[in-house]
């Protein structure tokens, strides 16, 4: 009888453990939620003067017409440059009941048209109100009422290890939904300041672009957005752009269409344990003033190169990576406090926080080096760890393109490696070859897109 009432109590036990640690549930939230899920489509019209099209206009003398009449497709008598249609596939999701929509400025960037397809099949155009590259989210509107909008959740609640799930098309495949935990809070990534990514590893692959990231009460923490791959599939390492900051800049884009932001005008650098301490710091934290610029609101209020900002409007700066979300998110011509560590002392100034330019490139970070050019191309040099990731001794990335160079084919996340057979340097230096031809000439340009190279013409100035 005592053996029968311990197994009776060992087997209830096992039972309460494993209810205890079941898995979690996700079919209330996909039935739920799923419906504010949208499918984007968009259409842009390519004027294609790549090798793939297009022989060139070049003289039999020229060192790549030998490539290109080699390699030549098919109807390499066409005249003139080629219409095609280029198409692409993202998500989005509801924020509002009469058509709003959140996504990812890079799933909407230069479409000609754009398509929201529901879950009940229904499809509507849409037109974009506004949108910034630099935290690459997009608002967009279609015309209906009545629509399945998200709950938004709170980013800042999120614990690591917490579940979370995923809605979206991966490959086009419309409302699928995976799951996973949440990897890291506060991420920063290469030439992205302005967004404290949340880490994952639910699998997003393209086409989840722009869907919303659910906590297990069913509101929207985040919107997917990138992916860390070597091969341009899922590797188990996702970032989605927290919904406060995604709401905070649909908000303004809704209200007028221009992005304010805080600006300081300064170079930073992280600080090491040695930098921190050459400079009597009792432990490497803060960020490192490499450079202040003329006339900009750091140099009125008296910073200099060799200052370590500690405190900024009274948040705490444990990482250089954190300073320009903090200064991007202060409203310009507020006046804010910034404690300092000046040559082994604490000095606390006062400035007024300018407005970051339009046209600027990430104005605070230290690694920055951008420039546009008259191919429509923003570049930067290759750190050192994208040069070891890639294996590669030089390259310029491209960080966003349009004109001549998006028509072409060329897109942000490509890496130039040369241009007409020359090997590209450094960023002056491509400027350099690309300057050395008139408008209305073609060079080819040779770049590393995932795992593979490719070769794509350019007219330069072509309109």
């Amino acid at each position: 009888m005592r053996r029968i009432i311990a197994f009776v109590a060992l087997f209830l036990s096992l039972t309460a453990f494993s209810h205890a640690n079941a898995l979690p549930d996700f079919t209330v939230l996909a039935e739920k939620h799923g419906a504010s899920v949208v499918n984007i489509s968009t259409t842009q019209a390519v004027r294609n003067e790549s090798i793939f099209h297009q022989m060139p206009n070049l003289s039999e003398d020229d060192p790549m017409f030998d490539f290109f009449r080699r390699f030549m497709p098919p109807g390499k008598g066409q005249k003139g440059p080629r219409e095609s249609q280029s198409r692409s596939l993202g998500s989005g999701f509801f924020i509002s009941a009469d058509g709003y929509i959140l996504t990812n400025a890079h799933v909407v960037d230069a479409a000609d048209e754009i398509t929201v397809r529901l879950t009940d099949k229904r499809e509507f155009p849409a037109k974009v109100i506004g949108s910034d590259r630099r935290t690459d989210v997009a608002l967009i509107k279609i015309e209906a009422a009545n629509l399945p909008k998200v709950t938004i959740g709170k980013p800042e609640q999120l614990r690591v290890g917490e579940w979370v799930a995923a809605i979206g098309s991966p490959f086009g495949f419309e409302n699928s939904i995976t799951a996973g935990i949440v990897s890291a809070k506060g991420r920063s990534l290469p030439q992205e300041n302005y967004v404290p990514f949340i880490q994952t590893d639910v699998a997003i692959n393209p086409g989840n672009s722009g869907g919303p990231l659910f906590n297990m009460s069913g509101e929207v923490v985040g919107i997917n957005s990138q992916i860390f791959s070597r091969t341009g599939g899922y590797m188990g390492l996702s970032f989605a752009i927290p919904i406060d900051v995604a709401m905070d800049i649909g908000d303004q884009l809704r209200a007028g269409g221009k992005i304010s932001r805080g600006w300081l005008g300064v170079m930073i650098q992280e600080v090491t344990r040695e930098l921190a301490e050459s400079f009597g710091l009792s432990k490497p934290m803060g960020a490192l003033v490499a450079n202040v610029d003329k006339g900009s609101p750091a140099e009125k209020a008296g910073l200099e190169a060799s200052d370590v900002i500690l405190k900024f409007d009274g948040k705490t700066v444990e990482t250089s990576s954190e300073l320009p979300r903090l200064v991007a998110a202060v409203k310009p011509g507020k006046r804010v406090a910034v404690q300092l560590w000046r040559k082994g002392a604490y000095k606390d100034v006062s400035l007024v926080v300018g407005e970051l330019p339009d046209k600027m490139g990430r104005a605070v970070s230290s690694k920055s080096s951008k420039a546009s050019n008259k191919l429509g191309l923003t570049l930067n040099e290759l750190t050192e760890d994208q040069k070891r990731e890639l294996k590669l001794s030089r390259g310029l990335l491209v960080e966003d393109a349009e004109g001549a160079a998006a028509r072409a084919g060329v897109g942000r996340g490509d890496v130039i490696l040369s241009v007409n057979n020359q090997d590209v340097k450094s960023l002056e230096h491509f400027n350099e070859l690309v300057n050395q031809y008139g408008s209305g000439r073609v060079i080819a340009l040779r770049i590393l897109r995932g795992d593979r190279s490719l070769y794509i013409a350019i007219r330069i100035n072509g309109k």
